[in-house]
């Protein structure tokens, strides 16, 4: 162009953000700056809006000056994409200071602070701004609506998303999909499944956000899998298109009931549809190693192009369940040598492993490792693992030591380790030590009487065995009565 105009300048700023070229917006709009012409509102917006979607805040924050500077300092459109920016890029204190130095606010500018809140998991505050938006007589919008239903309410969660659902119908909104997925979510989140099933039975169009969201809360509680697997079952005869979040769901479901079938089908289905992700990969590696199908869970994990540290993690885990002990260890090795940071969940994994193996020197040293090298404090879970790891071998003394050095908070689990050990090598002492403990910890629980009393009778102090039974029969701790699950279920 032989003459360009800050229209012509702004036209160009406001198409490259518009269609997701916010890196070459952000050059135009420096490049005006150069060429000495000032912005308007709508430069000055589309830039914003650039810096919103690439979370550059800094940027941002030097656009916000040249905003301070000039007319539009007041301007709402502008404003509201400060306010967005803000909210966006986490600084919700900043994002508050603006919101209230505005003089007038429209329905954007309340979406921006309810959907900055939402986003970031404060539900308080997100129905704090809402309850103030419906006070100064603003009707609310789906996008209103819905950031309200993807924040979790917490305890009081079914009371506020009933509100919330009662006026999506005053305000003629129930036909509307999304809004319609949101509330299936919101309802499951706060645990109210029935009004979610019920909700998603009623629905007259059924799409992928709420099947999604319906078979996700299905699948985070293992008594509700049936009803997972058949909604599945179901919206795979209606032929609709499945993404990863469902696929993966159903395949934690597959892993803890054991559906091995089903899991190999939706292997097959994802690598048909090429769905082969770093959340997909994991969770088949999970399935396969619940499911005891170790050289299928590896074949994943080999074949994966990404991995995490829930990848190695999850094969190190299923080596140490299945007896594989030099496999694990062979494979953390591995995992360091390829700069991979191992977690606390990965060294249980280890210490698991080394426990059920008899790896009493290797399990110490990972140990080691994990406090001195990788400045992990261990947990309870750590401690019981190294605590039945050298009662297994017979240290029992080591372990009872080991309790005591350790700065933590001891678990009934703990003790429990010990007095088992105690009671296979005869150790008196250290069983009366452990029982004391569990004895005040889970006084009604029978099997600690019963393991204190065996290391009683096996030393030959007889009358402690029956002060021990006697004392168990006054607590009133019963032993629970044997069953079997697969017995009640052919009853049924």
């Amino acid at each position: 162009m032989a003459e360009r105009t800050v229209v012509s300048w702004t036209a160009m700023i406001s198409g490259y953000s518009q269609n997701g070229f916010f890196e070459n917006a952000l050059l135009v709009f420096s490049e005006m700056q150069k060429a000495g012409f000032k912005g308007n509102q709508f430069s000055y917006g589309s830039a914003l809006k650039a810096c919103t979607s690439l979370k550059c805040l800094k940027r941002g924050l030097q656009i916000q000056g040249c905003v301070q500077k000039r007319r539009f300092v007041r301007n709402l459109f502008v404003q509201s994409g400060l306010l967005d920016l803000h909210a966006k890029c986490g600084k919700m204190e900043d994002a508050c200071q603006l919101f209230y130095g505005m003089g007038e606010r429209d329905l954007v500018s309340w979406n921006v602070m309810i959907g900055g809140f939402s986003g970031q998991g404060f539900a308080h505050n997100a129905f704090q701004f809402f309850q103030e938006m419906m006070t100064e007589g603003k009707i609310p919008d789906c996008f209103t609506l819905g950031s309200l239903l993807r924040v979790s309410f917490g305890g009081g969660g079914h009371k506020k998303v009933t509100q919330v659902h009662g006026l999506i119908i005053r305000l003629g909104f129930e036909s509307y999909n999304v809004l319609a997925g949101s509330l299936v979510d919101a309802y499951s989140k706060c645990g109210s499944l029935q009004c979610a099933y019920k909700l998603y039975r009623n629905l007259p169009t059924k799409d992928i956000i709420s099947c999604t969201a319906l078979i996700t809360s299905f699948a985070r509680e293992d008594k509700h899998s049936k009803y997972a697997l058949d909604l599945f079952k179901e919206i795979s005869s209606m032929q609709m298109r499945m993404d990863n979040m469902i696929l993966c769901s159903i395949l934690n479901i597959c892993a803890n009931v054991a559906e091995l079938s089903l899991g190999r089908q939706i292997h097959a289905f994802s690598l048909k549809c090429d769905n082969n992700d770093l959340a997909m990969g994991n969770a088949l590696i999970d399935m396969y190693a619940k499911s005891g199908e170790i050289k299928d869970a590896y074949m994943v994990f080999n074949e994966m192009q990404e991995r995490n540290v829930i990848s190695w993690t999850s094969l190190i885990a299923a080596y140490g369940k299945y007896g594989y002990g030099h496999e694990a260890i062979a494979l953390y090795e591995k995992m360091e040598n390829e700069g991979m940071k191992p977690n606390d969940v990965t060294f249980l994994s280890l210490l698991f492993a080394c426990s059920h193996n008899g790896l009493i020197n290797k399990g110490s040293e990972l140990f080691h490792a994990m406090v001195s090298k990788y400045k992990i404090l261990p947990r309870a879970e750590h401690l019981s693992c190294m605590v039945d790891l050298f009662a297994r071998g017979g240290q029992l003394e080591a372990a009872y030591n080991l309790i005591h050095e350790m700065n933590i908070q001891t678990t009934s689990s703990l003790w429990g380790a010990i007095l088992g050990a105690s009671n296979i090598y005869g150790n008196m002492h250290i069983g009366e030590a452990a029982a004391k403990h569990l004895f005040n910890m889970d006084p009604e629980k029978s099997v600690h009487y019963i393991a204190l009393a065996g290391i009683y009778a096996g030393a030959g102090a007889w009358e402690n065995a029956w002060e021990t039974r006697k004392l168990m029969n006054k607590r009133s701790a019963v032993k629970d009565p044997g069953y079997s699950l697969l017995a009640l279920q052919r009853r049924k």
